[in-house]
């Protein structure tokens, strides 16, 4: 069958790259809120933190359920419907009117979450092909990059507009209107999915989902709850997620082989090539990148006495250069590859590294000027991070397969935010005693630690590509041989 580009399709992606980009920013807007939230709820701590760690719970949760139901259903009615969940639970967390209901809401609005995002990978891998889908997996990136970085800005700029007692209710309220006109945008810009004629029983994989959904809640839960002893409390969990992880694996083989349709296709890590590696870089950058925003919004909040929205301006340096340089690097992937990340990645770990040692040698009421260069430089190197891996981990993804594929690479990346984020807040507290640049130093450097793991990943695929294409061009030159002879 001839591919026919649809020519409404830079639109649909618009419209698509808009929701995700909601429930993206969601998972970080909310860090320079909690002290409203606190006191506008009167809320103890540890319901506050479930604010933040419930919604990347759920959302990490339900992502490669997401996408195998995208895949089975239809991207159209799957995004349909998790975008109207979401815009629903986004208005019902802003209305709490006590702790447990906002809790509550932020849960559902972390599942209706997960079951978007992977929909827009799914959506790119249908409506693009060749060149153009390098360039919407680029933009894809960026929106996955950029919204993490600006959440804490854009939520001080909403607290700061609508004062510090209500203010936190509006970080949800403003994806009410957006969310609305994204769904009308949808209902005409999506394709009509194809009508399947589906069997419950054998399309949808239910013992998968509940294996995965207990290892993923193994390893997040204690996670999570680090800051609070869940570590040492909930060690066990992750005894537990082993062995249904394994048992997850073993299940999915077994799937595949009697022919029915898995939740995860475990031939995606062994049968497609930089798949494996893709995520778990990822999956390891973002255990160092996405944790630094709530360390900087301790340090600079209460370590410094800065507003919401001061916090959030003083890291607007990364967000700049990571905003600018995922915009470019999108449309670079096909000519530097894997080059890129490892580009990348290098620009992170010294911009961190630099942050880091900055923190001990300035003033701390100057710090806030002193960190933006290197912020600027850390950024830039982001921007060429997520947008190129995204494009390169999933560009050799069957089409049939491309839901579950960007779920799992997403999931990946859930977890290592939750991790990073754990890891990076309990290291900041145990260095707290030694003052807050100390402690700012300490984490910084554990960020730039992790961030080098993702390289050294990043290192060895870019060796693996080069030997693969080595192979490919020892083989068209004795095929050609051949020919001639």
């Amino acid at each position: 069958m001839t591919y026919e580009p649809d020519p409404r399709r830079w639109k649909a992606l618009a419209v698509s790259l808009t929701a995700g980009f909601m429930g993206l920013l969601d998972v970080s807007i909310v860090n320079v809120a909690l002290p409203s939230m606190q006191a506008g709820l009167h809320a103890s701590s540890g319901g506050i933190r479930w604010v933040v760690s419930g919604y990347a719970l759920a959302f990490g949760l339900v992502l490669v359920t997401g996408g195998r139901l995208g895949d089975a259903f239809g991207r159209r009615n799957m995004f349909l419907g998790a975008l109207a969940a979401f815009v629903l639970t986004s208005a019902l967390a802003g209305a709490a009117p006590n702790e447990t209901t906002l809790v509550l809401a932020r849960l559902a609005q972390g599942v209706a979450a997960g079951m978007l995002t992977p929909q827009n990978t799914g959506l790119i891998q249908d409506l693009f092909r060749g060149a153009e889908r390098g360039r919407a997996f680029g933009m894809f990136g960026a929106v996955v990059g950029i919204s993490t970085a600006v959440g804490p800005i854009l939520g001080g700029f909403i607290i700061a507009l609508f004062g510090s007692q209500d203010g936190w209710r509006w970080v949800f309220y403003v994806n009410v209107p957006i969310g609305a006109l994204a769904f009308a945008l949808a209902l005409r810009l999506l394709p009509r999915s194809e009508k399947k004629q589906l069997k419950i029983s054998s399309e949808i994989d239910f013992v998968g989902i509940v294996l995965l959904a207990v290892a993923v809640l193994g390893v997040l839960l204690p996670v999570v709850d680090a800051d609070q002893g869940g570590l040492t409390r909930m060690w066990w969990l992750f005894i537990v997620a082993v062995v249904f992880g394994v048992a997850f694996v073993r299940w999915e083989h077994s799937v595949v082989r009697r022919g029915r349709s898995p939740l995860l296709d475990t031939r995606l890590f062994t049968g497609t090539p930089g798949y494996a590696a893709g995520a778990a870089v990822g999956a390891l950058y973002f255990c160092g990148f996405a944790g630094i925003w709530l360390v900087f919004a301790i340090y600079f909040q209460q370590g410094l006495g800065y507003s919401p929205l001061q916090s959030g301006l003083s890291v607007t340096p990364f967000a700049l250069g990571s905003a600018v340089s995922a915009a470019v690097a999108g449309r670079l992937v096909p000519r530097f590859g894997r080059r890129l990340t490892v580009t990348g990645l290098g620009m992170v770990a010294v911009g961190l590294l630099a942050v880091a040692l900055l923190a001990e040698l300035v003033p701390p009421s100057a710090s806030g000027w002193a960190f933006a260069v290197p912020l600027v430089f850390a950024g830039v190197g982001g921007g060429m991070v997520i947008s190129p891996n995204t494009t390169l981990t999933l560009e050799c993804v069957p089409v049939r397969m491309a839901g579950v594929a960007g779920g799992a690479l997403q999931t990946g990346q859930r977890i290592g935010t939750a991790i990073g984020t754990a890891v990076l807040a309990s290291v900041f507290g145990m260095v707290l005693g030694r003052g807050y640049p100390a402690a700012l130093t300490v984490a910084l450097s554990c960020a730039a630690f992790l961030t080098c793991g993702a390289l050294a990943l990043a290192l060895a695929e870019l060796r693996a590509r080069r030997r693969r294409a080595s192979e490919q061009e020892r083989e068209a030159s004795q095929t050609a041989d051949v020919h001639r002879a």
